[in-house]
């Protein structure tokens, strides 16, 4: 799915916002509520709509889609509300291993090269 921006692109990239959104608030549920292995089911969770995106779009766009749904759904749960309390309190290490971890997940993701990526030759540049 490289080249214009479609109808069916730009759909397929809101589709894999809210899945990272989605992705993003079911992490964020989970890993205070169990820590050792509600934090690596979020980071499996994660890696997993990101290398979605990845497959979908052919592209890094889409984990770029994915990843910034489930950044941006972290952020705003992780803001104070009015009253001075959070969502869900994040006082442990699991909160910040579960943003380091889903952070390098989306590297990976964005970085890995699939089968239709060969290495560019020497002698024929660009091709």
């Amino acid at each position: 799915m490289t080249g214009t921006f479609t109808a069916g692109r730009i759909a397929a990239l809101l589709a894999l916002l809210v899945a990272g959104a989605v992705t993003g608030t079911a992490g964020w549920l989970v890993v205070d509520l169990w820590l050792p292995a509600g934090l690596l089911l979020a980071l499996v969770a994660a890696f997993g709509v990101f290398l979605a995106g990845r497959i979908a779009t052919g592209s890094g766009l889409g984990v770029g889609a994915a990843a910034a749904g489930w950044l941006l759904t972290y952020v705003m749960l992780s803001v104070p509300r009015p009253e001075g309390d959070f969502l869900m309190g994040s006082t442990g290490i699991g909160m910040y291993a579960y943003l380091l971890g889903g952070a390098a997940a989306a590297v990976m993701c964005a970085t890995m090269r699939g089968p239709v990526d060969r290495p560019v030759s020497a002698d024929r540049p660009g091709r």
